[in-house]
């Protein structure tokens, strides 16, 4: 427990200074920002010992990617796994951080300010800017971070945005970063990270597609965590 929690400090520490190298890199090379974050991630992977276990495939004509969510390893994997240049929605607290908020700003990721309904008509307007530029969104409904055994209940951004612009969304299951790195605890260990791939369905209104997906990812989650039993 003591090694792993050292290893923690040392991914922190880590990262916090190969951050600031991508973020430079990125104002330098706007144009590569991608590129640059790719590499990272990738890095980032090796240092932490991670094997990767893919299940299905990326949908290419995918316009949003739901994700559960529960470390900050999510956000290091599908930049490291997508082939396109994704564009996360954060929280407007991630932007506002010295120094560090710049790792949303320089690749112009869509920041938004929950509870507000003036940042929303800003992240509808955000969203369909970075559609046309052909990047996809990539989003956790659930809107926190879980403790990676449960699916917590859906916010209603992802939704409203799918549904406003008529995407194609792929919902994708995560197993096990928090396992691996656990940054409220400050532990790290190597390991395996499961990936599933779900079919993607369309945002109809006249649908009850979001609560399906919800669903069919709280049951593949379930699934995974008794077939460790």
């Amino acid at each position: 427990m003591i090694f792993n929690k050292l290893r923690g400090i040392f991914a922190i520490v880590e990262m916090a200074i190969t951050v600031s190298f991508l973020i430079i890199l990125m104002y330098i090379f706007p144009s590569k920002t991608k590129y640059f974050r790719k590499r990272w991630s990738a890095l980032q992977l090796k240092i932490l010992g991670i094997e990767l276990q893919v299940e299905g495939e990326e949908d290419p004509t995918a316009q949003m990617q739901i994700m559960n969510h529960q470390s900050v390893l999510d956000i290091i994997l599908f930049e490291y796994l997508h082939k396109k240049d994704l564009a996360w929605i954060a929280k407007i607290e991630i932007a506002n951080l010295f120094w560090f908020g710049h790792i949303v700003k320089a690749p112009n990721m869509i920041l938004v300010e929950r509870e507000s309904k003036k940042s929303l008509i800003k992240l509808l307007k955000d969203a369909k800017e970075k559609i046309l530029e052909g990047r996809p969104i990539g989003i956790f409904p659930e809107g926190t971070r879980s403790k990676g055994n449960k699916l917590l209940k859906f916010k209603a951004g992802a939704k409203i945005i799918a549904e406003k612009f008529d995407l194609n969304v792929q919902p994708v299951v995560i197993i096990g970063t928090r396992q691996i790195l656990d940054s409220q605890n400050l532990t790290q260990q190597s390991g395996v990270v499961k990936i599933i791939y779900l079919p993607s369905v369309k945002a109809e209104k006249a649908s009850s597609w979001y609560k399906d997906i919800e669903e069919a990812m709280k049951t593949k989650i379930e699934q995974e965590f008794s077939n460790d039993i």
